[in-house]
């Protein structure tokens, strides 16, 4: 049942959160310590109404209190907490934040979701809308796990459990080294003339992450130090692998290398068909693509857009359901937009 949230945070998870909840039914209180940020949160009503401090919010009469700031500030403030309402956290390291929250009831969670985008101005209510939300077991009871599941169920989450160790130790390898390696290959391309003037869908891909907000990585690399440092030393050790492979010449192992790579990628999604449609840099364009798409009624699974470097439009990727591309690509024809072959 809806009830009242508190919500200390109003950035991009902070405020997605907000929007969902509010409609949900629930009624949203916040706060921010940047001032900014709290009233874009409350322009864009992801909160009913904004507390003067974190005092203040966490002394409300609330059902659930979520604290979604830096994994500092949340191990700062659950440490100090004295409510009788749950309290959940949202952020990438758990062991830290859980072990500094013994005194109230809290339940540990992480929405694996986000955008390389900071602040409310990129939150959405769909942010979390079947992503995986991982609900972290250590010290929680069964009836506030069970709440919390209900909770994150009305944003649209899928929800699994998880202990803390289980938890850290799986973040640094796929989202923790994933930044740390996509930050490396940026700074290595700009070292090396005119690389990055070459750089293309693949690599802009790979390194997309590397455009988020420095100061929270900090945070969250530091806290899970250990585990990242373990992540890093084994991917070096396998890097050496194919080093040795190239140095050797030993193509047969070069090609099992890339092969599992490729068989283990291609099962993390469902199977889909890219169509690639090539835009003008002028008003309307992504609006005939809308078009296209209610007039297909095809099934679009994702969307990518590079621009041209220097402007001048750029390549829409569209990927759908197998089947579905040729009826995708007769009607963008039909608005007159250019397929890429």
């Amino acid at each position: 049942m809806p009830g009242r949230v508190a919500i200390s945070g109003t950035g991009l998870i902070g405020a997605s959160i907000g929007l969902g909840l509010g409609r949900a039914g629930w009624r949203v209180r916040g706060w921010d310590p940047d001032p900014a940020t709290l009233e874009h949160a409350a322009a864009l009503s992801a909160i009913h109404e904004a507390a003067a401090s974190f005092s203040e919010l966490a002394a409300g009469s609330v059902d659930v209190l979520v604290l979604a700031g830096p994994p500092s500030a949340v191990i700062e403030q659950v440490a100090e907490l004295v409510t009788d309402a749950l309290v959940l956290d949202v952020a990438g390291i758990k062991h830290a934040v859980i072990d500094a929250a013994r005194p109230v009831r809290f339940v540990g969670t992480h929405p694996m979701a986000g955008r390389e985008v900071t602040g409310p101005q990129g939150a959405s209510p769909a942010l979390f809308r079947g992503a995986t939300w991982v609900v972290v077991s250590d010290g929680a009871t069964e009836d506030d796990l069970a709440a919390t599941e209900g909770i994150l169920d009305e944003l649209g989450a899928e929800t699994i459990r998880m202990t803390a160790a289980e938890h850290d130790a799986a973040v640094a390898m796929i989202s923790h080294l994933p930044q740390v390696l996509a930050a490396a290959l940026v700074n290595e391309a700009a070292d090396r003339t005119n690389a990055l003037d070459l750089a293309a869908g693949s690599f802009r891909d790979l390194t997309r992450v590397a455009a988020s907000d420095p100061d929270l990585w900090v945070d969250l690399l530091g806290n899970n130090a250990v585990e990242v440092r373990a992540a890093i030393d084994d991917l070096l050790g396998r890097l050496d692998r194919v080093s040795t492979a190239l140095e050797d010449g030993d193509s047969d192992e070069i090609r099992r290398f890339l092969g599992r790579g490729q068989s283990l990628r291609r099962s993390l999604a469902p199977p889909v068909v890219a169509v690639r449609v090539a835009l003008a840099d002028e008003p309307g364009e992504l609006a005939r693509v809308g078009r296209a798409f209610g007039a297909s009624s095809v099934d679009v699974r994702d969307l990518q857009l590079r621009h041209a470097p220097h402007g001048g439009g750029g390549v829409l990727t569209v990927s759908v359901r197998p089947g579905e591309a040729e009826t995708l690509q007769t009607a963008l024809r039909d608005e007159g937009l250019l397929i890429v072959e």
